[in-house]
């Protein structure tokens, strides 16, 4: 949970979020009974696996596995932290975000007003570019780019000019400490260990670098002269995770229609110069080699990722790390290619030379991930060698196995089973045995297990739940859990399974409540309190076993007092009239 955020804001924001009408404007759903069904949009298929429920307001995909409430649903196709979720949410209700004052975290909060200072400053450095003295220039440099006034408008570039503080005088012209410790924390500005402040970006030419909801999260910036070093990020704060973030996606998600394809640069001068021959899909890594979550983040917003990388060692390296990253999110549907230019190129001086549809060729002719894929392994083991071909089938083995698509999975097997000179299905059972995937089965229903997943899939329930305040010292794996369950409901009658759900996130409970909320119960809903009322029964009757049975154990150690002797004979009488009960 966010520690910031209050509770009961959280559970009103979900009262007023119709989880159907959220994901209806996002994925189309067709009426399918009493729910809603839809082909997944978190994987491939051809027929609808996806359904969301109007009662529990929780969607759930047979296919793939994918449930959760609205807030989890905007988190995942989004691709929000979940305060982002939050706020989001609230934006479409039009309501505010509280935040609860003096609540420690180890990550420290996002403050009301970051994204505020945060373009504050791109608009200053925008500013600046057109105004400084130096402007003149700044514009003939941008000008022998080859950056029109459209793209610099587009991507908000801006110019820090040299001097101490020109920023930091800007945005706070009095000596407000607390405001100045807050642009240090958002590396706007430095404070050495003598306590002078002083401007991050000096006398560089600035890239706002927004987040998905194109808000203005960190800065690059590239020196104008031979200073170093050529290009400078802004450090890690709580606004921006370089590993996270790609330069160029907001924009790219800005052009019409839907993102079909999407190219992988080196470097944001590679992305505004594509941008201005109107190449408007490419996208860059910041300061850091592409990661997995880059990747989740590109197969979110299109099934196509071109990787673009320099031709030399440096760039094939760079490509080869890319791939790694990429396999765990190979899903169906999705494909990844890759671009080597040629030597002493990038993308911002060759699409100048050759102009766009030459470039856009080379995209076309991209080579494929399963070419690229045994390409690179050939160069490191030699399969001519009774050796090599050993080391290349446990090392291909061990990549393959991380893709969940089994598209890929059996394609990459049946090329390495020729590549190896072995039958295929003696491959594919190598790749099986490296694999440690556990093979999905179905989750056993414990008589708690049943009791829980009733309660909050029909939280009403609650009402013919009897109160038995002792279970709490049954020894009786999750009854905690369900005694609490209990006493949510009791307080707040109207709480649905979405809101008792975002009660546990980040608990360790979350989980089997999140597999339990999805899961299939086959009752009739004429018998559901009759159903939970008997399970709840069986419950107590362990918990009567495990009483009696304590009791004779202390009676061979040591006498029964009279009250624990008047206690185990009711037991018995008890526990034996509920003999077929408990057989059952």
């Amino acid at each position: 949970m966010s520690g910031q955020i209050p509770r009961q804001f959280i559970d009103d924001l979900l009262a007023r979020t119709d989880i159907v009408e959220l994901i209806d404007q996002r994925v189309p759903l067709k009426k399918a009974g009493r729910n809603y069904a839809a082909c997944c949009p978190f994987h491939s298929e051809k027929s609808p696996s996806f359904t969301v429920s109007p009662d529990k307001q929780f969607y759930h995909c047979f296919g793939c596995g994918a449930h959760g409430n609205a807030i989890s649903f905007m988190m995942e196709f989004e691709q929000l932290e979940f305060v982002e979720a939050i706020e989001e949410l609230a934006q479409q209700h039009h309501v505010e975000v509280p935040r609860e004052q003096g609540v420690g975290r180890a990550r420290p909060a996002v403050q009301a007003d970051d994204y505020n200072l945060m373009q504050q400053a791109s608009e200053f450095y925008q500013q600046q570019l057109q105004q400084h003295p130096n402007a003149g220039s700044v514009q003939q440099y941008v000008s022998q780019r080859g950056l029109s006034a459209k793209t610099l408008n587009d991507f908000g570039i801006g110019y820090a000019p040299d001097g101490w503080d020109n920023l930091l005088k800007r945005l706070s012209p009095t000596n407000n400490r607390q405001l100045r410790d807050q642009l240090v924390e958002l590396r706007l500005i430095n404070r050495n260990d003598n306590g002078r402040e002083y401007d991050f970006f000096r006398e560089r030419l600035m890239f706002p670098i927004r987040d998905k909801r194109g808000r203005v999260i960190a800065f690059g910036g590239r020196v104008l002269g031979d200073g170093t070093p050529k290009y400078l990020n802004s450090p890690e704060s709580r606004l921006f995770q370089k590993g996270r973030e790609l330069y160029g996606l907001y924009e790219a998600r800005q052009q019409p229609g839907h993102l079909e394809q999407v190219l992988v640069v080196e470097g944001y001068m590679d992305v505004v110069a594509l941008a201005e021959q109107d190449i408007r899909f490419a996208v860059a890594c910041l300061g850091t080699a592409t990661t997995s979550d880059h990747m989740h983040a590109l197969f979110r917003f299109t099934p196509k990722v071109v990787c673009c990388y320099d031709g030399d060692r440096a760039g094939r390296d760079a490509a080869w790390r890319a791939l790694q990253s990429a396999l765990p999110q190979l899903k169906d549907g999705v494909e990844l290619n890759f671009v080597f230019l040629p030597d002493g190129e990038d993308p911002d001086s060759l699409v100048q030379k050759e102009g766009k549809a030459a470039f856009l060729q080379r995209i076309s002719a991209a080579t494929p991930l399963n070419q690229y894929f045994f390409e690179h392994l050939i160069q490191e083991f030699d399969p001519s060698t009774d050796g090599g071909k050993s080391a290349l089938s446990v090392k291909a083995s061990e990549l393959i196995k991380q893709i969940p698509s089994e598209f890929y999975r059996e394609s990459l097997t049946d090329k390495l089973a020729n590549l190896l000179g072995k039958p295929r299905e003696r491959t594919k059972a190598t790749v099986s045995r490296a694999s440690n995937r556990v093979k999905s089965s179905a989750m056993k229903i414990t008589p708690m297990r049943r009791a829980i997943g009733l309660l909050l899939q029909n939280p009403n329930i609650v009402k013919v739940m009897p109160n038995a305040p002792e279970l709490a010292d049954a020894n009786i794996p999750g009854i905690g859990l369900l005694l609490t369950l209990q006493q949510r409901l009791q307080q707040e009658p109207s709480l649905t399974t979405a809101q008792l759900l975002e009660q546990w996130r980040d608990l360790p409970e979350h989980s089997i409540l999140m597999t339990l909320a999805a899961w299939d119960h086959q009752i009739d809903p004429e018998q559901l309190c009759q159903e939970f009322v008997d399970t709840f029964h069986s419950i107590e009757d362990q918990y009567l076993q495990q009483r009696l049975e304590a009791l004779e154990r202390k009676d061979k150690l040591q006498q029964l007092s009279k009250a624990e002797w008047h206690e185990y004979k009711l037991l018995l009488q008890a526990l034996k009239s509920k003999k077929p009960r408990l057989a059952n």
